[in-house]
Order: structure tokens, then C-alpha cells, then sequence
């Protein structure tokens, strides 16, 4: 079983970054690689069992099972349902913890699945650098634009 990952250190306070990334329809608002995004069978976004269907830059077309979504905890786990590479079991878990010396959030997204033989190593490497890794780096590039805000109004 193959392990993709990368975690990034976020200048905004986790209610913050928790409100961006908890929207399960909402890819297209903060990262670069995803033009549209729909929920299918008009279930709400923050629905556990939703599919997200989304539309990349490069026009993949990808769909997504959410498995869990717990505010208490900042974390949320997906599946693919029809897969942006060719893997199989694949299951992603999007975690936010705060960092309580100056109120920022540290992020983490991971995912879990198998890889055929020939491709071993292949899609850890591409999911890790250019889909987690850079959509971090396109939330914060979007947080630093608009100053992000505590949620008593000051700003950080």
C-alpha cells in the first residue's frame, strides 16, 4: 500500500482555514487545478456520503465519496469514486490542527492506497507534490490576498 502526504504550516487561525477547506464543494475557490465543481443528487456539501464531481484545468474529470467530515476534530476523509490516476483504494484524510504559539494551522493531507507493480512509487510522488503539496501552497497564496480574519473580526 502506497502513503502520499505533505503538510503545511497555514498563517491563519484553524476557524478560518476550517471554514475553507470543510466545504466539501468548494475546491474550486482555493486551489488552482479545479475549475467547477458540483455535488451530485442535490445533497448538501457537508453531507457524509455526498459525491463531489469536478472538473480539473487539464479537463480530467474526477469524482469523490465523502466518508466523514467532524468540525470538532478539523478533519475530513474522501474516496474516489471515479479516480483522477489510476490507483485503487484510495482513501484521503484532510486533517487541520492549530499551532497555539501565534494562532496559526497546521495542515495535513494524506492518502492511503495500491498502486500497480509497474507504477510503484509513481503516484505517491505525484499526489503528494502536485496535488496536496500544491494545494496548500494555493490556499495559502489565497488567504494571504484577502487577510484572513479571527472570528471576533481582527485581523491577523
Amino acid at each position: 500500500m502506497a502513503r502520499a502526504y505533505a503538510s503545511a504550516i497555514i498563517k491563519a487561525p484553524i476557524e478560518v482555514v476550517w471554514g475553507i477547506v470543510r466545504d466539501f464543494n468548494g475546491l474550486p475557490n482555493w486551489t488552482d487545478s479545479i475549475v467547477k465543481s458540483k455535488i451530485e443528487d442535490k445533497r448538501d456539501a457537508d453531507v457524509v456520503g455526498s459525491i463531489r464531481a469536478f472538473e480539473m484545468t487539464d479537463g480530467a474529470k474526477v469524482r469523490e465519496r465523502l466518508l466523514s467530515l467532524d468540525d470538532a476534530h478539523h478533519t475530513l476523509r474522501y474516496n474516489f469514486e471515479t479516480p483522477a490516476f489510476p490507483v485503487e483504494n484510495y482513501i484521503s484524510t484532510l486533517r487541520l490542527m492549530p499551532v497555539t504559539k501565534d494562532d496559526t494551522t497546521f495542515a495535513e493531507w494524506e492518502a492511503v492506497f495500491d498502486e500497480a507493480p509497474d507504477d510503484k512509487g509513481k503516484y505517491q510522488k505525484i499526489i503528494s507534490e502536485e496535488v496536496f503539496a500544491a494545494n496548500w501552497a494555493s490556499l495559502k497564496r489565497k488567504l494571504k490576498a484577502e487577510k484572513p480574519r479571527a472570528p471576533d473580526g481582527d485581523e491577523r
